[in-house]
C-alpha cells in the first residue's frame, strides 16, 4: 500500500472513531439505506479508492475527443449555449404557429413540434378514430396546407426544427421538405430532427402503426434518403425519455435507449449503408429526473458508452459517428397536480442537471402540465428558467464542472456497468426487437414503476405536496383549454384539400407509395411525391398499412 493510501486509511479510521461513531450514537441517519433510482448504494463519502483503476485519459479525457465523457464539443457552452427548444403545439396549425412566433420573440432558439394523437397514429382529423382527439395533445397536421400554415413566417434556412413524431415520421419529414421546397429553401439548408424512434413506442409509449419489421424498413429508408438529400437533418432521435416516463430507472433508460440505437445501426448496415455514412446524424433524447447527481452521471456514461459501442462494435472511423448528441427534457412524470408552483423548483433542478451533464438541447416543462397543455404565461416562465441558468448562474463557464468528483465519477462508472449488463442480456435474446417481442424491457419497466410507486405510498420516498407537506396550494385557474370547435374546422380543412386537388394525380401517387412498400424500393421519394400531390397523412399511412399491416402488442403480464 502506497504512503498516500496508508495516510488516507488512517485518516478515515480516525474520522470514523472520533466523529462518525459519536454522531451515530446520538441519533440514527434519516434512512437505513441510501440508493439511487437504479439501486446503486450511495456511500457517506467518496474517496480516491472508489476510483481504483481510473485512468484520466481513457475514462475521462478532454471535451470534444473520444470517449466524449466530458462533452462532444471542445468548448461546449463557452462557445455556444445549448439550444433552448420549448416543446409546443396544440389545436390547429394556425394557433400553434402563433405560439411558436411568440416563443421565438421571447428568446427561444429552436422549434420543437408536438403533434396530436391522430397525426401520430396516421389518421386524418375526419377519421372516426380521431374523434375527440384532434388538436388535444399537439397540433393536427393532415396535409401540406397544414404544414405550410404551421411554419408560416419562420425562417426554415435559419432555425433548427425538432418534430416529436415516430410512426408517421417519414410523412412529416416529407411535408417539411416540400414546404421548404415551395419557399425556395434548398434541402441542404434545412436543419432539424425527427424523433423516428418506433422501438421505444412498442416498449413504453404506444403510438405505433406497423409491426417492427415494417417500421424498421421505413426508418432505414429515411436514413438512406436523408444521407444523400438532406445532409444536415438528424434522421432519428433515439428516445429514452418515454422509457423513463413509463417508470424505468436511470440505468434502464440508458441501457434500453442504447440497445434501441444498436438495433437501428444494425438495421441500417443490413440495408447496405456504411456506418460512417449515417451514424453522425443519429441523435438521442433523454429524460432529466429528480436524482440530481445520478442524472448528471447518466449523461456522462451515455456519451462514453455510445462512443465505445460505435468504435469497438461497429468499427466507426469518423469521430462524429461516435458522438452521442442529445436533447433532454425535464421529467413530466415528476410534475404534480397538487401545489403546481412546486413544479417550478423541480424543473429548475432538473434543467440544471441537464446542463451540468452536457446536453445540446433542452426543453423545460411548464408548471401546469400535470393539468393541461401549458398556458402562455407558464411556458414563458419555463423558458426564462433556462435563460436564468444560462446567463445568471455562470455554470456554463467551465466544461464538465463535476468531472473528477469522486462521487460523480463513481456513479458514472456504476451506471455504465449496469447498462452494459442489460445490453448483454438483450443481445443474448437476439437484440432489441426480439427483446421487445418477448416483452422483456416492458416487464423490467413495469417492475421498476411498481417499486417506485410503492415507495411513495409507504412514504419511503417523499413527494412534496403529495404524500407530505400537503397543506396549501390552490389549482391554477388559467389552464389552457382547446376549443372543441377546432376539430370541426380541421375536418372541413382536410375535406377541402381533397376536393380541390387533382384526384387522379393523388390516386397515382398513393399507388406508388404502396408499390414501393411491396417491392422494397426506398419509400421516401414516393412519399415526397404524394405530399406534392396533396395526399393526406392518413392516406399515405393507409397505403403502407395495406402492405405492412398493423401491430398488435404482446401481453407482458
Amino acid at each position: 500500500m502506497a504512503q498516500d493510501d496508508r495516510n488516507l486509511e488512517a485518516a478515515r479510521k480516525n474520522w470514523e472513531a472520533k466523529k462518525l461513531a459519536p454522531a451515530l450514537k446520538r441519533g440514527a441517519e434519516r434512512k437505513k439505506s441510501f440508493t439511487t433510482s437504479s439501486g446503486i448504494d450511495v456511500k457517506r463519502t467518496y474517496e480516491p479508492e472508489d476510483l481504483n483503476g481510473f485512468d484520466f485519459v481513457s475514462n475521462l479525457g478532454f471535451p470534444g475527443e473520444y470517449p466524449f465523457t466530458r462533452g462532444v464539443q471542445p468548448t461546449m457552452y463557452r462557445g455556444r449555449l445549448w439550444t433552448m427548444r420549448q416543446y409546443a403545439g396544440f389545436g390547429t396549425a394556425e394557433e400553434s404557429n402563433r405560439r411558436y412566433r411568440y416563443l421565438f420573440e421571447q428568446g427561444q432558439t429552436g422549434l420543437s413540434v408536438a403533434f396530436d394523437l391522430p397525426t401520430q397514429m396516421g389518421r386524418d382529423a375526419d377519421h372516426p378514430l380521431a374523434s375527440g382527439e384532434v388538436g388535444r395533445v399537439g397540433v393536427s397536421i393532415c396535409s401540406l396546407a397544414d404544414m405550410e400554415t404551421l411554419l408560416d413566417a419562420l425562417p426554415l434556412d435559419k432555425i433548427s426544427t425538432s418534430m416529436t413524431i415516430n410512426a408517421t415520421a417519414a410523412i412529416l419529414l416529407a411535408l417539411y421538405l416540400v414546404t421548404a421546397e415551395r419557399r425556395k429553401v434548398g434541402w441542404d439548408k434545412v436543419n432539424g430532427t425527427i424523433q423516428n424512434d418506433v422501438l421505444k413506442e412498442y416498449i413504453a409509449r404506444g403510438t405505433y402503426i406497423y409491426p417492427p419489421q415494417g417500421s424498421m424498413r421505413i426508418i432505414t429508408d429515411i436514413f438512406g434518403f436523408a444521407s444523400k438529400e438532406v445532409p444536415n437533418w438528424n434522421t432519428i432521435s433515439i428516445s429514452g425519455y418515454h422509457i423513463r416516463e413509463a417508470g424505468s430507472t436511470a440505468a434502464q433508460e440508458l441501457a434500453f435507449t442504447l440497445a434501441d440505437g444498436i438495433a437501428y445501426v444494425e438495421a441500417a448496415l443490413k440495408a447496405g449503408l456504411e456506418v460512417d455514412q449515417f451514424a453522425s446524424r443519429l441523435s438521442f433524447f433523454f429524460n432529466v429526473h429528480n436524482n440530481f447527481f445520478e442524472e448528471i452521471a447518466k449523461f456522462r456514461a451515455a456519451r462514453r458508452l455510445w462512443a465505445k459501442i460505435m468504435k469497438e462494435r461497429f468499427g466507426a472511423k469518423d469521430e462524429r459517428s461516435m458522438m452521442l448528441r442529445f436533447h433532454s427534457q425535464t421529467a413530466g412524470s415528476t410534475l404534480t397536480a397538487q401545489q403546481v408552483d412546486n413544479n417550478i423548483i423541480r424543473v429548475t433542478l432538473q434543467a440544471l442537471a441537464a446542463v451540468l451533464g452536457g446536453t445540446q438541447s433542452l426543453h423545460t416543462n411548464s408548471k401546469d402540465e400535470a393539468l393541461a397543455l401549458p398556458s402562455e404565461s407558464s411556458v414563458l416562465l419555463a423558458l426564462r428558467t433556462q435563460q436564468l441558468i444560462a446567463h445568471e448562474s455562470d455554470v456554463a463557464d467551465t466544461i464538465d464542472p463535476l468531472g473528477g468528483s469522486y462521487y460523480v465519477e463513481s456513479l458514472t462508472n456504476e451506471l455504465e456497468k449496469k447498462a452494459l449488463d442489460y445490453i448483454a442480456t438483450i443481445d443474448e435474446m437476439g437484440g432489441a426487437v426480439a427483446a421487445i417481442e418477448r416483452g422483456y424491457m416492458q416487464r423490467e419497466i413495469q417492475n421498476a414503476a411498481y417499486l417506485y410507486q410503492r415507495e411513495i405510498e409507504t412514504r419511503e420516498r417523499i413527494i412534496v405536496g403529495v404524500n407530505q407537506f400537503t397543506a396549501g396550494g390552490e389549482p391554477p385557474s388559467d389552464i389552457l383549454k382547446v376549443n372543441p370547435e377546432l376539430e370541426e374546422k380541421q375536418c372541413r380543412s382536410v375535406a377541402r384539400v381533397r376536393a380541390e386537388r387533382n384526384a387522379e394525380a393523388a390516386t397515382a401517387a398513393l399507388a406508388e407509395v404502396e408499390r414501393a412498400a411491396r417491392d422494397g424500393s426506398n419509400l421516401m421519394p414516393p412519399i415526397v411525391d404524394a405530399v406534392r400531390n396533396w395526399c393526406t397523412t392518413g392516406e399515405i399511412s393507409d397505403a403502407m398499412r395495406k402492405v405492412f399491416g398493423e401491430y398488435k402488442p404482446v401481453n407482458t403480464l
